[in-house]
């Protein structure tokens, strides 16, 4: 890669990373140009050359933030031997989160203006219905019933942990009931 290039998107980088700090901080709303432009330690303009609108780069930052997460979620339940244990290893990956900690706080900002941004709604729906088409081969492997609509409650019930954790402490009798699901 020729050192323009590299230079280019080190500075890309930079300003997906900045906005992913900033998302959570902030709030959706608050993260300008200018903002976002000071915390990557660039221009505003450089904000734009790589970027045709604020938007743009804080979904792809918040987008890849979840998939990142995601990922290791899929990862970690895909590395389990037996249903329950999946469903021990998909708790588990989500534990480090308690509900008012960055990335909490970056799925939260970033689900709430999903509900008005379309591109940013398709951008977290191809996330979870990956994420959940994943999961379904895998308990279809493991021959859990209805894999599809197991895979899509542990999902929806991770995104609820995770969307619950600041307001309510966690019910001691959840893996168990989870474990239900997939026998």
């Amino acid at each position: 890669m020729a050192p323009t290039a590299q230079h280019g998107q080190e500075v890309r980088q930079r300003l997906l990373a900045a906005a992913a700090e900033l998302i959570p901080e902030r709030g959706w709303t608050a993260v300008s140009t200018r903002v976002l432009a000071d915390r990557a330690g660039v221009t505003p303009s450089v904000v734009h050359y790589h970027f045709s609108s604020i938007q743009d780069v804080l979904t792809e930052a918040a987008v890849g933030a979840m998939h990142q997460v995601l990922a290791a979620t899929d990862e970690l339940f895909t590395a389990a031997i037996t249903p329950a244990a999946g469903v021990d290893a998909m708790l588990a990956s989500v534990e480090q989160y308690d509900g008012s900690d960055p990335m909490s706080l970056l799925f939260t900002e970033t689900y709430l203006a999903a509900t008005r941004d379309e591109q940013l709604r398709e951008g977290i729906a191809t996330l979870v219905t990956d994420f959940r088409a994943r999961v379904s081969d895998w308990l279809t492997i493991h021959q859990v019933a209805e894999p599809a609509a197991t895979a899509a409650v542990l999902a929806a019930t991770i995104d609820g942990l995770l969307l619950h954790r600041s307001l309510v402490p966690e019910s001691p009798a959840l893996t168990t009931v989870l474990r239900r699901l997939v026998r």
